[in-house]
């Protein structure tokens, strides 16, 4: 399956720039108009583990508040690649997903393994009960509704990294849904699956590529590992129309500042606290960079994450109670209005 990713740091490949240059011919002459002013809105969402509990909640609740826009352009990786598909198929998507979070449990999503598959096997724990749901979750409807949107100029981006080149991947699910078939949906699963599976914890995912007459298998992981939330900026420049407004909304599912609790002192636990650590971190750091570059563009800049208020008493990996929590906060707040951040934490005054 051509033309459906490229690696990021590189030049922008022909295919990518044409499907970017199709997105806006798409669209028709009505769409994304705000006071006569063409305005395109972007969805950017990171990694959450459980705290994506949150930003479903939120983003529900945007819905109901009234003022969600419609998004040209969702990215996200690790579970904001699920929360990212859902947001881009519909409302009914999104009430499934919000039925998924605040209903699982730890072992509804991953499997402990035996001591004798941690001493040699490639990861804490199975991803088998999670390819499960991303299974139930990506059919040939959802996939019949994504080629839908990718038709009318919407694109849709999930991030996975390539382990073995130490590249960071960016697939268009809007594309290969397009492509339709059995195929495609096995294609689409793996990626999901490989954009949430954060090494050592769980286990990687395997694309079998051929290249120079030779198949081989390529090793992908949690885009996380590579970065925080992404953001392709091209298709905000250059390809489109003039005079365009862009706003970009960021959905961080983590804290903005360190928050202490108890790490038990296991392999499970440790290697838990190290992904929401790492997650947070790289996130933190790429809201900043992107607050840098759309200052220096004039583009409208909104954050949001979980408020610093929201103490967690989080027991396992899934606490079922602790995602309800996150998910009606995440709700109420959005009903009331979200106050958006019109910067990350320490620069300027935030809010509207």
């Amino acid at each position: 399956m051509p033309d459906i990713r490229y690696y990021t740091g590189k030049s922008v490949s022909s295919f990518m720039r044409q499907s970017l240059a199709d997105s806006f011919k798409d669209e028709g002459k009505s769409g994304y108009l705000a006071d006569g002013i063409k305005t395109y809105a972007a969805l950017i969402i990171g990694g959450g583990v459980s705290n994506s509990a949150y930003g479903i909640g939120l983003l529900k609740g945007w819905l109901k508040e009234g003022s969600r826009p419609v998004f040209k352009m969702v990215t996200g990786y690790s579970s904001g690649s699920i929360l990212a598909v859902a947001v881009f198929s519909g409302k009914d998507y999104e009430e499934r997903l919000a039925d998924l979070f605040t209903s699982i449990s730890t072992k509804d999503v991953v499997k402990q393994r035996s001591s004798f598959a941690l001493l040699f096997g490639d990861s804490v724990v199975s991803s088998a009960p999670l390819a499960k749901k991303i299974d139930d979750i990506v059919d040939e409807d959802l996939m019949a509704r994504i080629a839908q949107e990718y038709r009318k100029g919407r694109r849709l981006y999930v991030g996975t990294t390539d382990f073995d080149a130490q590249g960071f991947v960016i697939w268009d699910m809007g594309a290969l849904a397009s492509i339709g078939g059995h195929d495609s949906v096995k294609m689409f699963r793996k990626i999901i699956l490989a954009s949430c599976s954060f090494p050592a914890m769980l286990p990687p995912v395997y694309f079998q590529v051929e290249a120079g007459n030779r198949r081989y298998d390529e090793m992908h992981v949690d885009g996380g590992v590579m970065g925080g939330v992404f953001y392709i900026h091209q298709l905000m420049e250059g390809a489109g129309p003039k005079g365009f407004r862009t706003r970009l909304y960021i959905l961080n599912l983590c804290y903005m500042s360190p928050h202490s609790k108890q790490v038990e002192d296991n392999l499970v636990a440790i290697t838990s606290r190290l992904i929401e650590t790492n997650g947070a971190s790289k996130m933190i750091g790429d809201t900043y960079r992107l607050y840098a570059f759309a200052n220096e563009k004039g583009w409208d800049y909104n954050l949001a994450y979980i408020p610093e208020d929201f103490k967690p008493y989080q027991k396992e990996m899934f606490d079922r109670q602790e995602m309800q929590r996150l998910f009606k906060r995440g709700y109420d707040d959005a009903v009331r209005g979200y106050k958006w951040h019109k910067a990350p934490p320490g620069l300027v005054s935030e809010g509207k």
